[in-house]
């Protein structure tokens, strides 16, 4: 399994050499309040993992809201089968 990963690592960096070979043209990147000239892929590369950053980050948000979720319902759920199990140990009673 541990020759499957290396191959695949090393398919990657090939092709993200092959990428950044290709795409070496400067672009120039007009901010508000100034400009920066660099290559186009590591443009790409930046907006990549300025991406994947923020998708960590809501990820993480909607995990941390769904495990609160989850321990509320949890605890819910524990009073809930206290309160049948308490229902089922009351003798029933019959009518005259």
């Amino acid at each position: 399994m541990r020759i499957f990963s290396i191959i695949f690592l090393l398919i990657i960096i090939i092709l993200g050499v092959t990428f950044a070979t290709l795409n070496s043209e400067m672009v120039t990147i007009n901010f508000y309040i100034g400009r920066r000239i660099m290559p186009l892929s590591m443009l790409l590369a930046i907006v990549f993992a300025i991406g994947c950053v923020l998708g960590m980050l809501v990820g993480t948000w909607m995990l941390i809201k769904m495990k609160m979720k989850n321990r509320r319902l949890n605890k819910r759920l524990k009073l809930v089968e206290k309160e049948v199990e308490n229902l089922r140990a009351i003798p029933l009673q019959e009518k005259h």
